[in-house]
């Protein structure tokens, strides 16, 4: 019985099978995909924050401390624009971003426009002030009766436009003696320097000067401060009524002796005079305020036309 046991007991045969490495597995992959979009967001953020300006940033900046508030107030936030960056175009190297027509460009484009409409009024200034100083001393130049006068006439061309100054002469005074009474010569000449005045489009300042001398009836209240406004006044009245239309002076002033002509000897004659200024546009947008813009475009200025009705 013994011998038939063993006989039917099964054999166990155990076979060690032997491979290779164990795969690492794509852990490393998910790691560096990880890293690579990190670094990607990275640069984005700082291309957004230098193709930002300084006003969107403080928006932002405002939108996150107090979106509630921005929200009531109004103003652009997210999703008012069809770009990811709010004014962004396909220009990248922009830095203040694109739109079709923001406000920025706006005034830059109107301050471009008035900066060159300077420039041409500038150089048309400089034409016209030139031509205007060679036909008045043409014209005294041309008229015998007035031509020995022609050194008491200083023709000077400045920054503020052409300056024609009629000095006193101690052989030749322009008005009587402590009087606004104007000569015979003054007012054939100034009668002549208004003519050549009508046409000019510039304004024009009138300055009435005297020389230090007190004036007799100083005491009174009469000085040379009412004195020189005094012949200024004269003066107007002469060229108005040589035809030159009163709204182009700009103003009317007695200096006194507040500037004297020659300042090292403040009693000469050449102190009292007249003098008269054609300004440049320049000059007058200081003096009167007025600012120079260019004008409007035809089209904006223009009304629209009305549309035209059809025929029954």
């Amino acid at each position: 019985m013994a011998g038939d046991a063993k006989k039917l007991q099964p054999i166990i045969i155990k076979r060690v099978k032997k491979g290779g490495h164990v795969a690492h597995g794509g852990a490393w992959k998910i790691a560096y995909a990880d890293f690579v979009t990190a670094m990607m967001a990275f640069f984005l953020l700082m291309w957004l924050l230098g193709s930002t300006t300084d006003g969107d940033k403080k928006g932002i900046s405002d939108y996150f401390q107090s979106p509630v508030k921005v929200a009531m107030a109004g103003g652009s936030g997210a999703g008012s624009s069809n770009s990811v960056i709010n004014g962004g175009g396909n220009d990248i190297t922009q830095t203040a971003g694109q739109t079709a027509k923001s406000e920025s460009e706006e005034k830059r484009s109107r301050r471009v426009a008035t900066e060159q409409f300077r420039q041409s009024e500038a150089k048309a200034d400089s034409r016209r002030l030139s031509v205007l100083s060679a036909k008045i001393a043409a014209a005294i130049s041309n008229n015998r009766k007035l031509a020995e006068f022609s050194s008491q006439i200083k023709l000077q061309i400045t920054p503020d436009g052409l300056q024609i100054q009629i000095v006193d002469d101690q052989k030749r005074p322009m008005f009587d003696s402590g009087s606004a009474t104007v000569k015979p010569y003054m007012r054939d000449l100034l009668r002549e320097i208004g003519v050549a005045l009508m046409d000019v489009e510039n304004k024009i300042s009138l300055d009435g000067h005297t020389d230090r001398q007190s004036y007799g009836n100083a005491a009174r209240g009469y000085s040379n401060w009412e004195l020189s406004a005094d012949r200024a006044n004269a003066t107007r009245r002469e060229l108005m009524a040589a035809g030159m239309p009163e709204e182009k002076l700009a103003r009317v002033v007695g200096m006194g002796s507040s500037l004297p002509l020659d300042p090292q000897n403040p009693d000469a004659p050449s102190n009292r005079r007249i003098t008269l200024l054609v300004m440049t546009k320049e000059a007058e947008e200081r003096l009167l305020g007025t600012p120079l813009t260019p004008p409007e475009s035809a089209e904006d200025a223009a009304p629209a036309a009305p549309a035209a009705k059809s025929a029954p």
